[in-house]
C-alpha cells in the first residue's frame, strides 16, 4: 500500500464523509456516546477543507483516513483539569477516522507519524489530542505512540481524556 498524507481537497469531501459516517456508526455499536450528537457532520468537513486544516491519508487515489490538524488552536485546552507536559506551541489533531475496509492496518499510527513530521517541519515539538473516556482503541493508539495522559478537557458538555506527546 502506498500512503500519502496531504491537505484534503473539496473533491475528497464525499469520501471523507463516508469514512466519518462509518466511524460514527462504529462508536454507536461500541455503546459510546462519542460522535452521537450530530458532530462531526458534512458542514464541519467543508469548513475544515476551506480553512486548510483537513488532511487525508490516501492509498493511491483512495482516501483511507481523515483528520483535522491545527497549530495552537484549541481554546478548551487552556481549561485542562490536569497539567500539560509543555506550555509552548503545539499541534492538535481532531476527528481521526480510518476507512472501514482499512481498519486494523495501523493507519491511525501512520497518520500520527505524518502529523509528527508536520509539527517538526513547523519547528513545533508538542502534539496534543483528546478522546472520549470510552474510546479504548484510540487511548491504546495514543499510549502506543508515546502520548502521556495529562488530564480532562470538556467538549460540548462531555469530559474527554487529553494527551500530549513531546517530540
Amino acid at each position: 500500500m502506498h500512503n500519502h498524507f496531504r491537505k484534503a481537497a473539496h473533491t475528497d469531501a464525499s469520501q471523507i464523509w463516508t469514512i466519518l459516517q462509518n466511524a460514527i456508526l462504529r462508536r454507536k455499536v461500541d455503546g459510546s456516546n462519542q460522535w452521537q450528537d450530530g458532530y462531526p457532520n458534512p458542514e464541519i468537513i467543508q469548513a475544515d477543507i476551506e480553512k486548510g486544516i483537513g488532511y487525508v491519508l490516501t492509498d493511491g487515489e483512495i482516501v483511507v483516513g481523515y483528520t483535522a490538524v491545527l497549530i495552537n488552536d484549541e481554546p478548551e485546552y487552556d481549561n485542562l483539569q490536569g497539567e500539560w507536559l509543555t506550555n509552548s506551541d503545539f499541534v492538535v489533531f481532531h476527528r481521526v477516522a480510518i476507512a472501514q475496509d482499512y481498519l486494523g492496518q495501523n493507519l491511525s499510527k501512520k497518520m500520527i507519524e505524518h502529523i509528527e513530521a508536520f509539527a517538526l517541519t513547523n519547528n513545533i515539538h508538542s502534539l496534543k489530542a483528546d478522546t472520549n473516556h470510552d474510546n479504548f482503541a484510540m487511548m491504546k493508539i495514543f499510549e502506543k505512540a508515546g502520548f502521556v495522559f495529562c488530564g480532562i478537557v470538556h467538549f460540548r458538555g462531555s469530559p474527554r481524556r487529553a494527551y500530549e506527546k513531546v517530540l
